[in-house]
């Protein structure tokens, strides 16, 4: 950086003749990774901290979606009336655990809440104007940082066996079509044009072009971290364990393993952990964990150019730069319970029955933590409690999608500029 050197927790700036505090953020998923980049590149003095290297939380095994297509709330009718027979079915899309249900239940009265019609549409509004600048954002990142191979040229398909599932999944479209998504039905035959390995027991699909991928998520993230880095950026490892408070503020960060790091503003981006550091400042953000899990096939046996979904059996398949990966599913089961890899076995079993010649060879399983809030709508804002915190969190299984414009965003935000939309929708204290 001109005009100054980085020494212990501070920049010391050689014209002001005082060391200035970094801004210090709080996780390095993706979400983390590009406030801190957005933040050093308009030349703030940024520290990124996390308990593990950048990009191998979420990050590591997301679905790869730039899911454009996914910004409605869970909460729907349609959701509610398919949740009694997917939570009766062992190895149907979503799982509570039983003995978390205690834990749960104030989130999922909150969830019920969501579903009125007048909510969902306010709902529905927040999510489109964020869904409305992703490419925008997210390309004009790529290019800065020359990372636009990461990006693919294809869209997802979503697959149905007959009109009785298309049917089923109508008011998914309608909502699409109201916001003027662009979208084409496609019959079983010319759908194996475009992807000749599908079944043909699939009689429609339809394609969403704007639904792409990203090759390597993780590689992703972590190449943002080094764009950050040669920018001037520092990245400390460690287990945030407290703050340090002066008066309305934060004056530090403290790591569990003592050191101190001091802060002049402090972003917290954690995902699912977020809300155990925010309790720490006595702000609660009704924050769960969607546990998903993924298979990577590395020997697949068969190539696609298209992610697909196939909403009535819940997973998706995307091509990634490392093989094909399956994943999806809800697990609700909190932070600390281990992994049921079951569920990943299962995934694998669904995607054989849309690819009968898929071979599931040279594979890894994975279980992650998607940040979920009860309404679907991330919290993106200035703490209500703290006037040098800011939170980022609650993106739930967009948070690839929405990183770009996170950045932009919050960067807005903490620097004082006045961001493109209106922030409102996303404040912590909506609750």
């Amino acid at each position: 950086m001109t005009g100054g050197w980085s020494t212990g927790s501070s920049h010391f700036d050689a014209f002001a003749g005082a060391f200035v505090a970094p801004i210090v953020v709080i996780g390095a998923g993706i979400i983390g990774t590009t406030i801190a980049y957005d933040l050093q590149l308009r030349g703030q003095t940024v520290l990124l901290v996390d308990r593990d290297t950048p990009g191998t939380g979420a990050s590591f095994g997301n679905m790869a979606s730039i899911a454009v297509t996914e910004f409605m709330p869970a909460s729907r009718p349609g959701v509610w009336a398919q949740m009694p027979k997917w939570m009766l079915d062992p190895e149907g899309p979503v799982r509570i655990r039983p003995g978390y249900m205690p834990k749960l239940t104030p989130w999922f009265l909150r969830f019920l809440s969501a579903s009125r019609p007048s909510k969902l549409r306010e709902l529905e509004s927040a999510g489109a104007v964020l869904r409305e600048r992703v490419y925008e954002d997210l390309n004009a990142l790529l290019k800065e940082t020359s990372l636009e191979h990461m990006l693919s040229k294809e869209g997802c398909l979503s697959l149905y066996t007959d009109e009785a599932e298309f049917r089923a999944d109508r008011e998914h479209i309608e909502i699409l079509e109201r916001f003027g998504f662009r979208h084409q039905v496609l019959d079983g035959s010319v759908l194996r044009e475009l992807e000749p390995a599908l079944t043909h027991k699939i009689g429609k699909a339809v394609l969403f072009p704007d639904n792409r991928s990203i090759a390597d998520p993780y590689r992703l993230v972590v190449a943002l971290s080094e764009r950050f880095r040669a920018l001037g950026g520092r990245i400390e490892q460690g287990e945030v364990g407290g703050f340090e408070h002066a008066e309305d503020a934060i004056s530090a960060v403290r790591l569990k393993d003592g050191r101190r790091l001091e802060a002049s503003q402090v972003v917290v981006a954690a995902g699912a952990f977020t809300a155990r550091l925010s309790a720490l400042l006595d702000e609660h953000i009704p924050l769960e964990t969607e546990r998903g899990y993924h298979t990577q096939i590395m020997a697949p046996g068969i190539s696609m150019k298209h992610s697909i979904i196939w909403p009535a059996k819940a997973f998706m398949v995307t091509p990634t730069g490392g093989g094909i990966r399956v994943g999806g599913t809800v697990e609700m089961a909190g932070l600390d319970a281990p992994p049921d890899y079951r569920r990943a076995k299962v995934l694998v079993k669904r995607a054989k029955e849309a690819i009968p010649e898929l071979r599931a060879e040279q594979t890894t399983e994975w279980m992650g933590h998607r940040p979920a809030l009860p309404d679907t709508v991330p919290v993106m804002g200035r703490s209500a409690k703290r006037r040098n915190v800011f939170y980022a969190t609650g993106h739930g299984h967009l948070g690839l999608t929405y990183g770009a414009t996170t950045g932009r965003l919050m960067a807005d935000l903490i620097t004082g500029v006045k961001p493109p939309v209106d922030m409102s929708p996303y404040r912590v204290d909506r609750f």
